[in-house]
């Protein structure tokens, strides 16, 4: 998805690359965000907005995992063995707190559907999730901040 046609929305824009950044989509909302608070959209509107789009898609991961199985996860979402292997390793290493670097690129959107596929406990999963994005998403709001204002 072009990331331009997202930014013209607003605050519905970066919901939705939030979203979609957390599925196993080639999209990025960091640029999205980025772009509209150099445009003077409201800081805690952003946050609020692309935190609640990229744990919806975390959430939808999840329901994939849940609903799924592993010839879903090859089929659907092509994800290698060695994707999964290494989702399910990190997983059973480090349980509920791997749940926290949901966030974190190439690692974390496997995670979230393996959490699904081990039904881990749904409360669990939506506070460390969304502990994790909500941080990430802070801290690049308050570098992208501090770097426009110089």
């Amino acid at each position: 998805m072009e990331i331009a046609v997202l930014m013209k929305y607003g605050y519905a824009g970066v919901f939705a690359a939030g979203f979609l950044a957390a599925t196993l989509l080639p999209v990025s909302s960091e640029g999205v965000l980025v772009y509209l608070l150099s445009e003077g959209l409201t800081p805690l509107w952003l946050l609020l907005a692309a935190t609640a789009g990229n744990l919806l898609g975390a959430v939808f991961n999840y329901w994939l995992g849940q609903k799924g199985n592993f010839w879903m996860l090859h089929k659907l979402l092509r994800m290698s063995d060695e994707d999964i292997r290494k989702a399910e390793k990190r997983f059973e290493k480090y349980g509920k707190l791997a749940m926290l670097l949901a966030w974190v690129p190439v690692i974390g959107d496997p995670l979230t559907v393996v959490a699904g596929l081990f039904r881990m406990n749904f409360y669990w999963f939506v506070l460390l999730v969304g502990a994790g994005k909500l941080v990430r998403y802070w801290v690049l709001i308050w570098g992208t901040l501090a770097l426009l204002k110089g």
